[in-house]
């Protein structure tokens, strides 16, 4: 993930006939507040075009040139209306430039006691004249939540709050780079997925046999320098006194390798191999590992769930937090709209008030306690959840994707693993289109409330299909 500022390109649009104070005002608020939420501008000099805003063909080629120079900082556009504007002037500027980046067009609101010559905007009008000619232009863009809007309101500063967080997720994915380790397990049809429709949206995938994993992982000795290393970042990361101490020394070795072939290949997620191969032949569970990797942003995903992975870094990307993978799992009671999220134990270890390092329990059942050590075992308390999924509908060739809000409640859940109760308006609904449409068992989840940015992401300018479940 990008750790700079969030960079913007700023076009103040502009028709002559209105007050030129408007213009000097509309560029003095937005810059005040792009710097208040650090963000970074890229806009015209008041001396390189008149008042530094875009109106005629010449201001167009004058903006979209100081974009070109700009253009691998530039996340998204903002267009900025102080009065009507000129929506050519707009629409040549983003053409000129060559950017392909989220849009988002805002528009100031008339005073009713300042009709006049002197303050009259005509921007709510301008508004829709700018949109019809980016749909001419075949530009995909977002609206704020109301029509118009003051730059120094709160309902702005959430508008564009939404915009930053839709331009890290689609950015992010369609460069993303995502690693495969190992082959998905055989009764697991669930984590197939095509590599070459992900590819189409910007999204590579780079795999390795899991053998080639053990292979490196068993040269490496126990007194290595960069092993001990590795042993020292897990037991500071999670308590490892009910685990044998061997088995910890595999897990350190193991990850050594995990995070170097990361990053020799530049990868942003990956997703493993799990049960029974781990265990049988390396005697461990990885899911510290994967813990360890989705707390530092690194999503990972177990089955080799490719998709899934692709739905965690996207609400990564959205929430700029730790996202897991988890199970639809269980029905909790009677109650309708809860169930319990679960999985062996590869949550990041945000989630949970306490962690400890345990085996997992029902693997061990047929695999050998010995061979299934390595799991993160907590408890998510209350509070935001928001859940994803995106999967790839090879029979039609698209992108299919669902999300949503939820809530973590501490709800009594006496069971072992990495375990949540979460409460979901109309769940057995979501449920029902879970199934109808043939989504995975998986879902991802982040504790935060992101459902409504990757539905604009995905759908607005990844082109997926989107399910944004909104009882």
């Amino acid at each position: 993930m990008r750790n700079d500022k969030t960079t913007l390109a700023v076009i103040v649009g502009n028709r002559d006939f209105f007050p030129d104070r408007l213009i000097t005002e509309g560029r003095a608020d937005i810059l005040a507040l792009l710097e208040e939420m650090d963000i970074d501008p890229v806009i015209l000099d008041e001396n390189s075009t008149k008042l530094g805003a875009v109106e005629t063909w010449e201001h167009a080629k004058i903006c979209a040139d100081l974009f070109r120079q700009h253009r691998d900082e530039i996340d998204g556009i903002l267009v900025l209306l102080p009065n009507f504007g000129d929506e050519k002037g707009v629409a040549d500027t983003i053409k000129l430039s060559g950017l392909d980046v989220p849009i988002l067009v805002q528009a100031y609101p008339d005073d009713l006691d300042q009709f006049t010559v002197e303050r009259r905007r005509d921007a709510f009008c301008g508004k829709i004249s700018v949109c019809n000619n980016l749909v001419q232009y075949g530009f995909a863009f977002s609206l704020t939540e109301q029509h118009t809007i003051h730059p120094t309101t709160d309902s702005f500063k959430a508008d564009l709050d939404k915009f930053v967080r839709v331009c890290h997720v689609v950015n992010g994915l369609r460069r993303a780079r995502l690693g495969a380790i190992g082959a998905r397990p055989g009764n697991f049809n669930t984590t197939r997925y095509s590599e070459k429709l992900l590819q189409a949206h910007g999204i590579s995938v780079t795999t390795i046999d899991l053998s080639e994993m053990f292979g490196l992982a068993r040269k490496l000795e126990d007194n290595d320098p960069r092993v001990k290393a590795k042993l020292d970042s897990i037991e500071g990361y999670v308590n490892t006194d009910a685990v044998p101490p061997d088995a910890v020394v595999k897990q350190a070795k193991l990850g050594l390798v995990i995070d170097d072939w990361m990053q020799t290949y530049d990868l942003d997620a990956s997703a493993i191999q799990c049960w029974t191969s781990l265990q049988q032949n390396y005697g461990i569970n990885v899911c510290t590992l994967m813990s360890m990797m989705s707390e530092q942003l690194m999503p990972s995903a177990c089955e080799v769930d490719i998709t899934g992975v692709t739905s965690m870094y996207a609400l990564t990307l959205a929430s700029t937090t730790p996202s897991a993978l988890v199970d639809w799992n269980n029905n909790y009671a009677d109650d309708p709209d809860k169930c319990v999220l679960f999985h062996c134990g590869n949550w990041a270890r945000s989630f949970f008030d306490d962690v400890k390092m345990a085996n997992a329990e029902i693997l061990a059942t047929t695999l050998g306690t010995e061979n299934t050590y390595g799991t993160v075992a907590g408890r998510t308390p209350a509070g935001p959840f928001s859940y994803a999924r995106v999967t790839t509908d090879d029979r039609n060739g698209r992108i299919r994707t669902y999300v949503g809000d939820g809530v973590f409640v501490d709800d009594a859940l006496d069971t072992f693993g990495s375990r949540a109760v979460v409460q979901v308006p109309e769940l057995q609904g979501l449920l029902h289109y879970i199934c109808k449409n043939g989504f995975e068992h998986h879902a991802a989840m982040s504790a935060s409330y992101s459902a409504a940015v990757l539905a604009e992401a995905f759908e607005t300018y990844l082109g997926w299909d989107v399910y944004h479940h909104q009882p």
